[in-house]
C-alpha cells in the first residue's frame, strides 16, 4: 500500500500579496525538499479534483457557500474579513483544497493507497459552518470528514489538529458531534483569541503557554490525546497538520523542533495502526516559514510512510 500526494496547480494561483505570509511559496517549498529528498518517487502524486457544492453544503449552511461564490471577484479583491480576502482564482483554489481532502477519503476507503497528505491552500481549519476567517474559506479536513461519515460507512472520525492556532472552525462544525473526535493543541492566547474553554464531550483541548517546548507538547499529548484516541477507537484518522507550532515560525512563539513533528506522527501512526486499519488523511493547515515547513513537511511524510 502506498501513500497519495494530492494537490493542484490552482492552490499555487491564490495570491493574496508579496508580503501576504499565506503564499504560493509555501507549496513551492514543499515540493522542493520532497522532490530534493527524491520522497515524490515513492508517492502516488494527483491533481486534485474541484469539491461539489453538494460536498460542501453537507459541511457549511449552503447560504454561506453560495454567498462565496457570488463574492468571487473576477479582479481585485474582496475582504471576507480582516485576514480573509477573496481574489481572482482563490475560489478555484478553496474548491481544489476541500476537493484534495474528498478525494484522499476516497482513495483511502477503495483500497488505492493506505493514508494520503493534502498539499494544499487556502487552509482550512478556522473556517466556521457558516463563517470565514483567518485565512479558511471552506473547512477542507471537515468537508472529506463529513464526505466520510456520509458516503463510506465510517461511524467514527479522529481529527487531531496541531496547528499553532486553536482550530475554531472545526470546533464549531464538529462540536456536539458523537461521531467525531476533535482535539487540538495550540498556543493560547494567541488568534483566534477567545478562550475555547475545557475539554468536553467529543472535544479535546490541549493549550499550552507562549514559549513550550516539545516536552509540554509530549506532555499534553500522552496524557490527553492518546488515552482519549484508545478510547474513542476511530475508524478513520485525520489530521490537521500545521507547522507554525515550530520554533522557527513567526506566526507564534511556539518552540517545537522538527523531532517533535515526528514524534507525534509517528505515535499517530501506531493509533492509526490500532483502530484504523492504518488509514490516515494528513491536511496542510499553516506554517509560514517555506524553509522550516518545507523540512518539516518532508520528515511528517517520511513518518507517515514508515521510511
Amino acid at each position: 500500500m502506498s501513500t497519495a500526494y494530492l494537490t493542484h496547480p490552482l492552490c499555487e494561483e491564490h495570491k493574496l500579496g508579496e508580503d501576504h505570509p499565506e503564499s504560493p511559496q509555501r507549496l513551492e517549498a514543499i515540493q522542493n525538499r520532497l522532490i530534493a529528498g527524491q520522497l515524490m518517487d515513492f508517492m502516488r502524486w494527483r491533481e486534485a479534483n474541484e469539491v461539489t457544492v453538494e460536498q460542501l453544503n453537507a459541511t457549511h449552511d449552503p447560504n454561506y457557500v453560495a454567498s462565496i461564490f457570488a463574492k468571487a471577484p473576477e479582479q481585485g479583491h474582496v475582504e471576507l474579513d480582516q485576514e480573509t480576502l477573496m481574489m481572482p482564482h482563490t475560489l478555484d483554489a478553496a474548491l481544489r483544497a476541500s476537493g484534495a481532502v474528498v478525494q484522499a477519503v476516497d482513495m483511502i476507503m477503495s483500497g488505492e493507497v493506505q493514508n494520503a497528505f493534502c498539499a494544499v491552500r487556502p487552509p482550512g481549519h478556522h473556517a466556521e459552518y457558516d463563517k470565514a476567517m483567518g485565512f479558511c474559506l471552506f473547512n477542507n479536513i471537515a468537508v472529506g470528514a463529513r464526505h466520510a461519515l456520509n458516503q463510506h460507512g465510517i461511524e467514527r472520525i479522529a481529527i487531531v489538529d496541531f496547528d499553532v492556532h486553536h482550530g475554531n472552525g472545526t470546533e464549531d462544525i464538529f462540536k456536539n458531534d458523537p461521531q467525531v473526535l476533535y482535539a487540538s493543541s495550540y498556543q493560547h492566547p494567541l488568534f483566534p483569541y477567545p478562550d475555547p474553554g475545557a475539554s468536553h464531550d467529543n472535544i479535546v483541548h490541549m493549550p499550552l503557554e507562549k514559549g513550550s517546548k516539545g516536552e509540554d507538547f509530549r506532555a499534553a499529548y500522552e496524557s490527553e490525546l492518546f488515552p482519549a484516541l484508545d478510547e474513542f477507537k476511530p475508524q478513520l484518522l485525520m489530521i490537521s497538520a500545521g507547522f507554525d507550532a515550530l520554533a522557527e515560525d513567526p506566526m507564534g512563539q511556539l518552540r517545537l523542533r522538527e523531532d517533535d513533528i515526528v514524534w507525534v506522527t509517528e505515535k499517530l501512526m501506531d493509533v492509526a495502526e490500532r483502530h484504523c486499519q492504518g488509514r490516515v488523511v494528513s491536511v496542510l493547515e499553516g506554517g509560514y516559514n517555506t524553509d522550516a515547513l518545507g523540512r518539516a513537511v518532508f520528515s511528517h511524510l517520511k513518518a507517515i510512510m514508515k521510511l
